[in-house]
């Protein structure tokens, strides 16, 4: 399982001109013809002095001065939602939100070079609240910073939100181990476990990496791409820190996705 004992105890270069898609499909478990409604252009910074590996917009959750979880920006209008696992920030059947929450995109070795972004406006899917459902692991939320007059996708970029896609694909997987400072990040081809569970097989990605995406079509020079799936689902993401699962992206991740985006 890939949430830390706290939770157990509570409950780039410059990116110019982009122009970034919301990808939607209705509910199957396979691509299916795909469209894309919703589009804008931002601009974001370049990044500041990140391990060569790491995306300006994934980061790491914090509770109580410590990173527990991962999140990462996804393309809005608003320009402040974050994706991550529902049970980073809601601790399902019998439980609710998590408070005093914290985002810091681009987090490396101590030093959080955008600054940390409150957490708030969390929504996850009633079947995660009311079950815990596997298959409903996922969660937004909005960030904040004060003082900050630009949005958080303006300053870091985003990834476009992918629902309906097909279950083999390449991606790159990030996530923020506890023990670790760094981010751990692995490229690799996902698989199919279950009709609404994604399953991926990448070395050294234990407790803490909750809520890391799942991005296919990186861009090599932005580090930003489609996000197709979080570290979640099944066990919680992972018994076993190689291999790791999401819950698939159909229409009830697309319909918790305007609900957040509405509310802001």
């Amino acid at each position: 399982m890939r949430w830390p004992a706290v939770l157990l105890t509570l409950a780039a270069i410059a990116l110019l001109g982009v122009t970034y898609v919301v990808v939607v499909a209705a509910r199957q478990p396979e691509s299916a013809g795909a469209t894309t409604p919703e589009t804008a252009t931002v601009e974001a910074a370049p990044a500041r002095d990140l391990p060569a590996v790491s995306s300006p917009a994934v980061g790491a959750l914090f509770s109580e001065g410590a990173h527990y979880c991962t999140a990462s920006v996804v393309h809005s209008e608003q320009g402040d939602v974050l994706l991550t696992a529902a049970h980073c920030i809601h601790d399902g059947e019998g439980g609710g939100y998590l408070a005093g929450l914290t985002f810091a995109p681009g987090y490396h070795d101590g030093i959080a070079p955008f600054g940390y972004w409150t957490v708030s406006d969390e929504h996850v899917a009633p079947g995660w609240s009311a079950s815990s459902d596997p298959d409903l692991d996922v969660g937004f939320a909005t960030a904040h910073q004060v003082g900050t007059t630009k949005t958080l996708e303006s300053l870091v970029g985003a990834n476009l939100l992918a629902t309906g896609t097909a279950f083999e694909q390449p991606i790159t997987l990030t996530g923020y181990p506890d023990d670790s400072e760094v981010p751990a990040v692995c490229q690799h081809t996902t698989s199919k476990q279950d009709t609404y569970q994604l399953r991926v097989d990448c070395t050294g990605f234990p407790t803490g990496t909750s809520g890391g995406p799942w991005v296919t079509q990186q861009n090599p020079q932005t580090r930003l791409g489609t996000v197709i799936g979080v570290i979640g689902g099944f066990e919680y993401g992972g018994d076993d820190p190689d291999t790791s699962y999401s819950s698939y992206f159909d229409t009830d991740v697309l319909a918790l996705y305007r609900q957040t985006t509405a509310s802001t």
